[in-house]
């Protein structure tokens, strides 16, 4: 099926596989035209263009100056990459290579420290004072404050924020409850753009290293471009002797 001729232009064929190799250039775009309606609309993209490339050798348009240059130009650079593609496009990483990076670099694997914490979230200080003295003497627990109190829609879950790294608060909040001891709330309430926070470490999970399979792609990926670049800057320093350059 895929030699049937959809169409004629100028009497020559458009097929099937036109339309395959098309989709195939779009790469992961072409899976939203693999269908009837998308084939369509391409084997039409791929008329209107065999009408364009008849009539510019009808009109002897390959003679022209200016197009002689461009194609001069898509020629060097179709070589030159062709021939940085024979420097670099054999070189590989075997799963040696990247367990051995794995184990000589443990200090880049560790993954990051997290905590879960709670937090009420009032407009003024001295309204989170009042409450934390509230919790204090135990008339009222931390979770019954936030929701009764809290302006934060996490005053639903009794103030919990859940599990979080550095980085994802803002960073009053983040240097304070990464400061903190498991259980102790901040008797000195946090200022934020947000307003005054009162908050509770509920608990630490300290970095763990990741494991060898979650970073083995990100290694691989790593070394080689760094093989890569290693093997074109060598060609590159062999082909400057070979054709001095001089910047003037």
């Amino acid at each position: 099926m895929e030699n049937r001729i959809l169409a004629t232009v100028g009497g020559q064929p458009i097929t099937e596989a036109d339309v395959s190799a098309f989709l195939a250039e779009l790469g992961q775009r072409g899976a939203a035209y693999d269908n009837p309606q998308g084939r369509t609309m391409i084997l039409g993209q791929l008329i209107n263009s065999k009408l364009f490339l008849l009539d510019a050798q009808r009109n002897l348009i390959e003679g022209e100056a200016e197009f002689r240059d461009r194609l001069r130009r898509v020629k060097e650079n179709l070589l030159t990459n062709y021939a940085i593609e024979k420097v670099i496009g054999s070189l590989a990483v075997n799963d040696a290579e990247i367990r051995a990076y794995y184990d000589e670099n443990p200090d880049k694997f560790r993954g990051q420290e997290t905590v879960n914490a709670s937090h009420i979230l009032v407009e003024s200080k001295e309204k989170a004072l009042e409450i934390y003295e509230k919790i204090a003497n135990h008339s009222m627990t931390f979770e019954e404050a936030a929701k009764e109190y809290s302006t934060c829609p996490s005053k639903e879950q009794g103030g919990s924020l859940g599990e979080f790294m550095r980085g994802q608060m803002v960073p009053e909040f983040d240097n304070a409850v990464f400061s903190m001891t498991v259980g102790e709330i901040t008797a000195e309430p946090v200022k934020t753009q947000f307003g005054y926070h009162l908050i509770r470490l509920n608990s630490r999970q300290d970095a763990t290293p990741l494991s060898f399979e979650d970073v083995k792609d990100a290694i691989h990926e790593q070394l080689l471009r760094e093989k890569q670049n290693k093997a074109y800057e060598s060609r590159v320093n062999q082909l400057k002797i070979v054709y001095p350059v001089d910047i003037l």
